[in-house]
């Protein structure tokens, strides 16, 4: 009998493995990059030769005045910040720089394979994304991290790629990655309504995010000619070419403004009261 019981302690766990598997419990994004055991793949950038690009994201005329987030319900959260929050969809500073604009290279790198970086870091703290718009590589790692100790829950909603819905109730971390290119992954906590982040996930690490005084840049390129994208959540993309020479390096500037606001924005959706719903049940 007692090995009947030891058998039962053994299956049972495995079992429950296996569901957990089968519903996502895994890296339900994709497959992560950090288990290969092959060679490492070497850089086919020559840093004696590369140039760069930089610039900065301006908005033009008046911009549009952002909500402030109310939350009164989550003290946690509201603790942890010195002044009142604003959603992050568009944030421009008093000079007029636009911040959160995604500027990456979109066509000139098609011949070359670069090596899949180490874990980016999306963070859920004081319930915002830090940072609400994040640059990732095919198949690289993203940490989630959960620092607010209560729950949230992480709900991807891509085109391309393979969707994941994943719960945190404590403080954790998660990790996921994509397998296909795609501009942009929007993600959402259904807890929190107010909390939206978007990912791009790009075949080369060639990418960049405006800054609060909207500067961004992209180094260590090959000299050739570039197709650059600028993407921004309300205004949409512009795209310029650019030229890269040997040490040098290119100035790049977008313009954005209040009628180039696009009316396919991602709808987000309302959020989910999981507390109402427990006390039902």
């Amino acid at each position: 009998m007692s090995n009947r019981f030891e058998l039962r302690g053994v299956v049972a766990p495995t079992l429950m493995l296996l569901v957990m598997a089968g519903c996502g419990g895994g890296d339900g994004g994709g497959a992560s990059s950090g288990g290969g055991g092959g060679a490492a793949m070497e850089n086919p950038v020559n840093a004696a030769t590369a140039g760069n690009i930089a610039g900065s994201i301006m908005f033009e005329g008046d911009a549009p005045s952002m909500d402030v987030i109310d939350m009164s319900s989550e003290t946690v959260c509201a603790d942890k910040h010195a002044s009142p929050q604003m959603i992050q969809e568009v944030v421009v500073n008093s000079n007029g720089a636009l911040a959160n604009v995604f500027v990456y290279v979109k066509e000139g790198l098609e011949s070359l394979q670069f090596p899949t970086p180490a874990a980016a870091l999306l963070d859920q703290n004081g319930c915002v994304y830090l940072p609400h718009v994040l640059g990732v590589m095919v198949g690289q790692d993203i940490t989630i991290r959960n620092s607010d100790g209560l729950l949230h829950n992480i709900n991807a909603s891509p085109t391309i790629n393979r969707g994941f819905n994943s719960s945190q109730p404590v403080s954790m971390e998660t990790t996921r990655s994509f397998r296909a290119a795609e501009v942009m992954v929007p993600l959402r906590c259904d807890v929190h309504g107010w909390m939206t982040a978007y990912i791009g996930v790009l075949d080369h690490p060639f990418h960049s995010v405006s800054n609060g005084s909207g500067a961004f840049s992209l180094s260590t390129l090959p000299p050739g000619e570039y197709v650059i994208e600028a993407w921004h959540e309300r205004y949409g993309t512009q795209t310029q070419n650019v030229t890269v020479t040997t040490g040098e390096t290119a100035e790049v500037n977008f313009t954005f403004s209040a009628s180039m606001a696009q009316n396919a924005v991602v709808p987000l959706g309302a959020p989910v009261e999981l507390h109402a719903i427990a006390e039902a049940s």
